[in-house]
């Protein structure tokens, strides 16, 4: 008997051991690569903060679901919460087969809009046109974003194009459009009251025109060939209030497109996975939406038979 509970605790820590080393393998030194070979459009100089990437996190080759998402983070346009809204969700998307694709966007104040909506519709038209590479579907592209980043992808979401055939740039000549999207307290609308002014500020300048903040109130974009949509939030948010999320949900039900919407009582703006993990704040109440988030994800590719480790970031 002794002899079978030490075998059966041997096996349990090295199953514990060999999940955690799949769950960060490629995640300290991801590959990185730039969005266009020369200059971006609109860039500014050739440094580092204008040039736009993506740095890339790929599951196991074996685990590989062959969905990938392009991951936004927010940061109110001023800046990039690359960390805990970028690489942690790239590390939490390949627990469960997964590629993920960290976004660098050009920011405030060296750059508005459009730059950072270029940025991200070239990203999903990166990751599709060189999909093999990546063991990634063409269409199980999708995109993840938070607060700002959340803005920017539901820009991408609903001011997409099917690419421009007759392009010198083989990358435009494939698709923007996403296949499904993630937004967590995402800005939807730039009016009052419940925008966000200073990411509005830092979009669009200190004066914008009011059809600007029509153009890019994203809950007035939503048509039948919108993405299917999760959208989770907290009531506790005073950054990003929920109803943010509301309007994009009410939208996206009145075009008949499939959604899935979470409020949670609990928690402030700009938790990420809410699971005390690096730079991540700890919030028990909210643990469960990335396990909501991977079930619905799930749904998009049905059937898929999957193995998931994403367990280890709610505990």
């Amino acid at each position: 008997m002794k002899i079978r509970i030490l075998i059966a605790a041997i096996l349990a820590v090295a199953t514990v051991l060999l999940a955690l080393h799949m769950v960060r393998s490629g995640v300290d030194q991801p590959q990185v690569e730039t969005l266009w070979s020369g200059d971006a459009p609109g860039a500014l100089g050739s440094t580092d903060a204008d040039r736009p990437a993506v740095s890339i996190f790929l599951p196991a080759r074996w685990h590989a679901s062959g969905a990938g998402m392009v991951i936004c983070p927010g940061g109110a346009y001023s800046q990039l919460m690359s960390s805990y809204e970028g690489e942690d969700i790239a590390r939490w998307l390949n627990s469960f087969g997964v590629a993920g694709f960290v976004l660098k966007y050009r920011i405030s104040p060296r750059y508005r809009y459009p730059a950072p909506f270029l940025d991200a519709q070239r990203a999903v038209r990166y990751v599709r046109y060189h999909a093999a590479r990546w063991r990634v579907r063409p269409d199980r592209i999708g995109i993840i974003g938070f607060s700002a980043g959340g803005h920017l992808a539901s820009t991408v979401i609903t001011h997409f194009d099917t690419g421009n055939p007759g392009a010198s740039d083989p990358v435009d000549r494939v698709s923007s459009r996403p296949n499904f999207a993630i937004l967590a307290y995402p800005i939807i609308t730039l009016h009052p009251p419940w925008t966000h002014a200073e990411s509005v500020r830092n979009l669009l300048g200190p004066a914008p025109p009011p059809e600007m903040i029509d153009e890019l109130s994203n809950d007035l974009h939503v048509t039948k060939d919108t993405p299917p949509t999760f959208l989770f939030h907290t009531n506790q948010d005073t950054g990003v209030p929920p109803e943010n999320s509301v309007l994009f949900y009410t939208a996206l039900r009145k075009a008949g497109v499939p959604t899935e919407l979470h409020i949670y009582e609990e928690g402030p703006h700009g938790i990420g996975l809410g699971n005390g993990h690096g730079r991540a704040p700890r919030v028990p109440g909210t643990l469960s939406w990335s396990a909501r988030a991977e079930e619905w994800l799930i749904l998009q590719w049905a059937p898929y038979t999957r193995w998931s480790l994403s367990r280890l970031f709610r505990i």
